[in-house]
C-alpha cells in the first residue's frame, strides 16, 4: 500500500484486463478474426468518436440516445459523442467512402453508453462484430448468423446457448404493424403511464422492455409476423428455410426488436441459459437496409451483428470453456554471470523467433530455475563461468529435466531447430 495516499481508481463504469486474462482477449479475438476472414470479411477501423448526428441515427426514442449518450463539444464548437455501437460507424464509413460491393468486414471496438454498471455490463465495453453491405439477399442473413453460431460453437466452445429468429418485415409492413400496436398501447395507457408517449414516438420500443409488470401486456400485443408482406414473409422464410439446410437451430420470437431504431428484416439473437434470464443475451443483430441512407449515402442493403467480449467470457466461465491460456514461452536464460551476458543471450533467442525470458538483478539461481518454471518454459539455459570458459552453455529440458551442454555460440540456431523438429 502506498501509505496513506489515495490510489487512483479505474472510473466508475470500465475495467483494466491484466494478464493473464488479456491473454484471453487476444485469443478470442485472434479466433473471431480468423473466422471472419474465412468468410470473407476484412478488417475495418473507424473513429472512437463521431459527429453527434451519426451516433443518434441508433434512435430517438433509444435509450443508447435519450439518456446513455456520451456526448461532448470539442475545442472547435463541434458537438461529437463517443460511439454507442458498431454499425452507425460502418455504415457512416460506407456512405462517406462509397467501396465496391459486397463490402464485407469485421470490427474489434470499444463502445461507451452511460448506463448503470454491473457484471458484464459496463459504460465502456468491448464488442466484435460483422457488417456485410450491399447485399439484397436473405441468404447473406443466413450466413451472417452462421459465422456467429459458429463462432460460439466451435471456437468457443458453448453449448447451452439459444437463437432467437424474428423479422422487421419491410417500410410497408412497419407502417402497417405501427397503426396496429399503437392502438393497443393506448387501450393500456394507465399501466403505460408516463412511457406512453415514448409509445406513441416509436409503438415497438414497448416490446423490448423488461418491466415485469408489462409483461402479460407485451405477451398478448398483435405480432409483427401476421403483417409481413408477401415479400417480407417469403425473405423470411429464405432466411429460415437456409438455417434449416445448415443445421442451425432457432426459434422464432415474434417480439424480439432488438434495442435499436435502424433494424429491417430479420433480427436475431443469441441468448445463454447458463446466464440469468435477464441479462442472458450474449450478441445479435439484424438487418439495417435504411442506415445508410440516413447517413446521405446511397440505398444500400446492410445486415451484422455485433458479440460482447465481456459478457460472453463470464458465459465461457459459467461453462467452464475457453479457459486463459497458461503461461508458455520457448526459452528461459539463468544467468549466474551477471554483467550483460543474459541480455546478449535473450536478444540472440528473439532474432531467430524464439520467445524468451530472463531474470532481472542479482538472484540466485535456485530463485531464477522457480521463474522459469513460473514463465511455462519449455527450455532453460544456464549461463555459469565454467561451462561459458570452455565455450558452451547448459541447455534444460525443463518437462523432463534433462541437460546437455551445447556450443555457446551455436544454442540459439540449436534451439530454433529442435522446436521446429518438435512441431513437424
Amino acid at each position: 500500500m502506498p501509505g496513506d495516499r489515495d490510489v487512483f481508481r479505474e472510473p466508475l463504469g470500465t475495467h483494466d484486463v491484466l494478464p493473464p486474462e488479456s491473454e484471453r482477449w487476444q485469443a478470442f479475438v485472434t479466433a473471431f478474426a480468423t473466422r471472419a476472414r474465412r468468410a470473407g470479411f476484412e478488417l475495418v477501423v473507424t473513429p472512437i468518436f463521431e459527429h453527434i448526428e451519426v451516433v443518434q441515427k441508433l434512435g430517438s426514442t433509444t435509450d443508447a440516445v435519450r439518456k446513455e449518450l456520451y456526448d461532448f463539444t470539442d475545442k472547435g464548437g463541434r458537438q461529437l459523442a463517443l460511439r454507442a455501437d458498431g454499425t452507425a460507424s460502418v455504415a457512416r464509413a460506407f456512405a462517406q467512402h462509397q467501396p465496391a460491393t459486397p463490402w464485407k468486414v469485421w470490427y474489434v471496438a470499444p463502445n461507451f453508453r452511460y448506463e448503470r454498471p454491473q457484471k458484464g455490463r459496463y459504460r465502456q465495453h468491448w464488442q466484435v462484430g460483422v457488417e456485410a453491405l450491399g447485399v439484397d439477399d436473405p441468404t447473406i442473413d443466413v450466413e451472417v448468423i452462421a459465422l456467429a453460431h459458429e463462432f460460439y460453437r466451435d471456437d468457443l466452445g458453448l453449448r447451452q446457448t439459444r437463437l432467437l429468429v424474428n423479422s422487421m418485415g419491410d417500410a410497408e409492413t412497419r407502417g402497417r404493424y405501427r397503426e396496429v400496436l399503437l392502438e393497443y398501447w393506448n387501450a393500456h395507457a394507465t399501466l403505460l403511464g408516463d412511457e406512453m408517449a415514448r409509445a406513441e414516438a416509436n409503438p415497438l420500443r414497448v416490446l423490448d422492455s423488461k418491466r415485469a409488470d408489462w409483461q402479460d401486456m407485451i405477451e398478448t400485443a398483435p405480432q409483427i409476423g401476421d403483417y409481413l408482406t408477401k415479400e417480407s414473409a417469403a425473405d423470411f422464410e429464405t432466411v429460415q428455410e437456409g438455417l434449416h439446410r445448415l443445421g442451425i437451430s432457432f426459434e422464432i420470437a415474434p417480439r424480439l426488436v432488438r434495442g435499436l431504431d435502424y433494424y429491417t428484416g430479420t433480427t436475431f439473437e443469441f441468448q445463454s441459459d447458463a446466464l440469468d434470464a435477464a441479462q442472458n443475451a450474449i450478441g445479435g443483430g439484424g438487418r439495417y437496409d435504411g442506415l445508410v441512407e440516413q447517413m446521405g449515402g446511397r440505398p444500400t442493403a446492410g445486415i451484422g451483428f455485433g458479440i460482447g467480449i465481456e459478457r460472453v467470457l463470464i458465459v465461457c466461465d459459467a461453462e467452464g470453456v475457453f479457459a486463459a491460456p497458461e503461461p508458455a514461452i520457448d526459452v528461459f536464460v539463468v544467468d549466474t554471470v551477471g554483467g550483460l551476458a543474459g541480455l546478449e543471450l535473450v536478444s540472440e533467442l528473439r532474432a531467430v523467433g524464439l520467445s524468451a525470458e530472463r531474470s532481472y538483478g542479482t538472484r540466485s539461481m535456485k530463485k531464477q530455475w522457480s521463474a522459469a518454471d513460473r514463465a511455462g518454459a519449455r527450455w532453460g539455459v544456464l549461463l555459469a563461468p565454467r561451462e561459458l570458459a570452455d565455450g558452451k552453455v547448459g541447455v534444460k529440458h525443463l518437462a523432463t529435466g534433462k541437460q546437455i551442454d551445447v556450443k555457446r555460440d551455436e544454442v540459439a540456431a540449436w534451439l530454433r531447430n529442435k522446436e521446429e523438429s518438435d512441431q513437424s
